[in-house]
């Protein structure tokens, strides 16, 4: 099975509405940092130009991607400058270090 890790970096004030979203289509577990930064969106006339954002980190079977995507993008979406971004990643392996396992499966009978 290929594993993948979904980042999104979105909005404070989207994070519950998110978040609300991932658990309604059954994301087993999220981590959420809360970071500053600037992109195309930057506030230059604040001193240093940073706004906050919330990034969330998402590890997940490849197969779920296109759904965790759209559903972020769905409920993160505000149609305003600012509003995020969201970047997949491979990933070779993940253990569990609770059983020093592999993990095959985010499936909870293949834990």
């Amino acid at each position: 099975m290929a594993f993948k890790k979904v980042i999104a970096i979105l909005q404070c004030a989207v994070l519950e509405k998110v978040e609300g979203a991932l658990r309604e289509i059954g994301v087993p577990g999220i981590t959420v940092t809360f970071i500053k930064g600037y992109g195309d969106y930057a506030v230059f006339f604040q001193s240093p130009p940073l706004v906050k954002h919330a990034r969330i980190e998402i590890f997940t079977d490849e197969k779920k991607v296109d759904l965790i995507v759209s559903t972020i993008m769905q409920s993160a979406h505000t149609g305003l400058a600012g509003d995020g971004l969201i970047t997949i990643i491979p990933v070779e392996h993940i253990y569990r270090i609770t059983t020093q396992s592999e993990i095959k499966s985010f499936d909870k009978t293949d834990s």
